[in-house]
């Protein structure tokens, strides 16, 4: 095939590149230019899309022997990912912007490009699997991306590539050595590439300025002023500008958010326990909208945070009854299930969580055809 390799200029999308290649590909790479500000050095492994990754990514592709090409794509980078950000905080959510850059950039403006260009596929470094279609989480736990992968459609995925998903981090990082590749010991990119500092609250805090509103407990006592929702996420327990623990002595974490009024509710862990979620734009990896409720494994957070569940389709959305409580789940986030059987790695399909109730639930097993599980 013609492929189009996505090359950030880490270690991750160089091996899939070169691994292309090897797979006797017709293989182009291109770095995305997604800062308005391209000069800009990264800071060890914060930070991405900066001079030094481009050239990082122009020597990897000069020592594979295959053509590159740097692609502007900073305008659609601001206003997909980085305003939709901004904007989400401002709402009192948490979104993340990875699941959101693999959804509008990287799997559908450069994947429309890279079709109109005559490629068939676009290959990634992304750690997921895809076998026959079905993606599946990585070989590699830690460094699993599956998660932020779900939100692709089954025509996103019939055109994408994951080669390095079936194998360790460590191997990649030794593979990439073996092929004189210099990226090999580059340093993993943490947190929100475009947030190099890796200070979200004072981004946040520029972009969206001073919005007063009050910390309120349990019983709506204020007990504290705070200067914007945007500094403030589901679960959080530090941060909160309170003097000290609640009256029994435990920690107090955000349990609730409200961007009209302003008001940040705070309890206790308990307080955090949620049994049913609820989520908007539904995407079947499959490409088949389930009829009927069908037993999934839920995750709710990029890494950890899952249970056994219900899931059912509702008016092109999600409702998804727990089997046991989770605990820190924001609007904004995705909640990505997964099939319950023994690997449980296989991903069926994601929603953006717009709720939750904390009150357990009963309903009955027979809900669940056989032929659903």
């Amino acid at each position: 095939m013609r492929v189009l390799a996505a090359m950030s200029g880490g270690v991750d999308s160089a091996v899939a590149a070169a691994r292309a290649v090897d797979a006797g590909h017709e293989v182009v790479g291109v770095h995305l230019a997604l800062s308005a500000n391209p000069g800009t050095l990264r800071t060890g492994s914060r930070g991405c899309c900066s001079k030094e990754d481009s050239g990082d990514a122009r020597r990897a592709a000069d020592v594979l022997g295959i053509p590159f090409y740097v692609w502007d794509f900073a305008d659609r980078f601001k206003e997909d990912v980085i305003d939709d950000f901004v904007a989400a905080y401002a709402a009192g959510e948490t979104p993340n912007p990875c699941l959101r850059c693999n959804e509008k950039i990287k799997f559908s403006a450069l994947a429309d490009r890279a079709v109109a260009l005559g490629f068939d596929a676009v290959v990634t470094g992304h750690y997921a699997r895809l076998e026959d279609g079905v993606l599946r989480r990585a070989v590699d736990a830690d460094k699993d991306q599956s998660y932020v992968l779900a939100v692709l459609t089954a025509e996103q995925l019939s055109r994408a590539m994951f080669p390095v998903g079936d194998t360790p981090k460590p191997r990649i990082r030794e593979e990439a050595a073996e092929r004189g590749l210099a990226v090999a010991n580059k340093p993993d990119s943490h947190d929100i590439c475009f947030i190099p500092s890796g200070d979200t609250q004072a981004f946040l805090g520029a972009k969206i300025g001073i919005r007063p509103g009050a910390v309120l407990d349990a019983d709506g006592t204020k007990l504290a002023d705070h200067e914007g929702v945007h500094g403030f996420t589901i679960g959080q327990r530090k941060g909160l500008g309170l003097p000290g623990p609640a009256a029994d002595g435990k920690p107090r974490y955000v349990t609730g958010i409200d961007p009209v009024s302003g008001d940040v509710h705070v309890g206790s862990a308990k307080d955090l326990e949620v049994w049913t979620v609820l989520a908007d734009r539904a995407i079947w990896t499959s490409g088949d909208t389930p009829s009927g409720p069908i037993e999934c494994v839920a995750q709710v957070r990029a890494h950890g945070g899952t249970a056994p569940a219900v899931a059912e389709a509702v008016d092109g959305g999600l409702v998804v009854r727990l089997r046991e409580p989770l605990t820190g789940v924001a609007r904004g986030q995705a909640v990505v299930l997964y099939r319950p059987d023994a690997d449980g790695d296989e991903v069926l399909g994601s929603g953006t969580i717009s709720g939750t109730e904390r009150e357990p639930h009963s309903y009955a097993s027979e809900l669940v055809s056989d032929s659903a599980r």
